[in-house]
């Protein structure tokens, strides 16, 4: 195997779900009176926590709205929400093999706890990982608590772990401790956002990830 241990994001990099966050920002930014920002721009967040991510998208927002943000979104996010989501072609499988294979798995993830055991419980995927992280209890990205963490408590050395995620805040993230880290182009930042964080590969779907993890 090329590493004991495989860390992935979750939204953008397992889970095609970048529609339903944006939909369910721009809803909750509707409600409270913000301006509902074009599609595009709302998506380049995504992997932040919920709290930062309201805040980079409205610098000036008064820190007792943020709150208010959040937990329409939430609300509308895991309870009203009719736009789809599901996990990647091949998330599955990938998972599958790897975990029978005897490697561990993790998730470092922008979502809440809340959020995170919901959809891992829809998907039937919780089996698979021996760990996951949120910034419920650990730090938003791009700060590498998360990853500390989870190197810690399955003491797994850090050259023998590798981060797979789509967005800036993932490759920012691993490299700030030296961790290798795999770039995959079908989420929320282009290879262009990507490049520049010198990841150890890039892929375009979990299929080419799979057998290239496995090789």
């Amino acid at each position: 195997m090329r590493y004991d241990l495989v860390i992935f994001d979750w939204d953008g990099t397992l889970m095609n779900s970048e529609a339903r966050i944006v939909s369910s920002i721009q809803y909750a930014a509707d409600v409270c009176g913000l301006p509902v920002l074009p599609y595009d721009d709302s998506k380049q967040i995504i992997g932040l926590s919920l709290d930062k991510a309201i805040t980079a998208l409205y610098p000036t927002i008064e820190p007792g709205l943020v709150a208010v943000v959040s937990k329409v979104y939430t609300q509308h996010f895991l309870e009203e929400s009719k736009v789809p989501m599901q996990p990647y072609v091949g998330a599955l499988g990938m998972l599958q093999e790897l975990f029978v294979s005897g490697v561990k798995l993790a998730v470092a993830t922008g979502k809440s706890r809340r959020g995170l055991d919901a959809v891992l419980a829809q998907t039937g995927y919780a089996s698979y990982f021996h760990i996951t992280r949120t910034p419920v209890e650990s730090a938003s990205k791009p700060d590498p608590l998360m990853l500390h963490q989870i190197l810690d408590k399955l003491a797994v050395d850090l050259s023998r772990a590798v981060m797979v995620g789509d967005t800036t805040f993932d490759m920012q993230m691993a490299k700030s401790i030296g961790m290798d880290r795999v770039a995959l182009s079908h989420g929320v930042h282009d290879l262009t956002q990507l490049m520049p964080f010198d990841p150890v590969a890039t892929f375009n779907d979990l299929t080419s990830l799979h057998k290239w993890l496995l090789s």
